[in-house]
């Protein structure tokens, strides 16, 4: 009797370890999902012309990918200074500008929209001018650890002069 209680310990042992290989396995067909910096399109980003103070840039990011990605960070070599940011309501109504907890989220074959009082990405003090006609070199990064690089040129712009929401205890820039 013990043989036999043997071999099914035995036998059960080697169908569990049939069963967890297969779930290891990726089901046929399935795709797994490339790095966000790859499924990514820039359209018509630009950046606003400054003389000292911060820059922001707008324009269209698309996800042409099957999965969502999630920008977590902008970087580039005319500042130290960047970030994500998003323009809502403070407690008194008044439009203000924050950084984006979280980071940008784009779905599957979808588009972020970065504008004038609404989203953007955010070029504080710039180590120079920033000139209309210049190019500046930015980087996204991603939550995959992937990332996308590209230019945008500078271009004058009068609008676009919102406030820090001081009472966010993220901004701590204090523009």
């Amino acid at each position: 009797m013990k043989k036999s209680f043997g071999l099914r310990a035995t036998a059960l042992g080697a169908s569990s370890l049939i069963l967890l290989a297969g779930c290891a396995a990726p089901e046929p067909g399935a795709a797994s999902p490339s790095p966000a910096g790859t499924t990514i399109e820039v359209k018509d980003l630009w950046l606003k012309a400054t003389q000292d103070d911060m820059s922001s840039a707008f324009g269209t990011i698309e996800n042409t990918g099957d999965h969502a990605v999630t920008i977590t960070r902008v970087s580039s070599a005319v500042s130290g200074d960047t970030g994500l940011h998003e323009t809502v309501a403070n407690e008194s109504g008044a439009m203000v500008m924050r950084e984006k907890t979280g980071g940008f989220t784009i779905e599957a074959h979808g588009k972020l929209e970065l504008a004038p009082g609404a989203n953007h990405l955010m070029i504080m003090d710039p180590k120079k001018p920033l000139k209309a006609g210049d190019e500046v070199a930015l980087t996204l990064e991603f939550s995959d650890e992937s990332s996308f690089d590209f230019t945008a040129p500078v271009k004058d712009f009068a609008g676009a002069k919102e406030s820090y929401d001081e009472s966010s205890s993220q901004s701590g820039h204090g523009h």
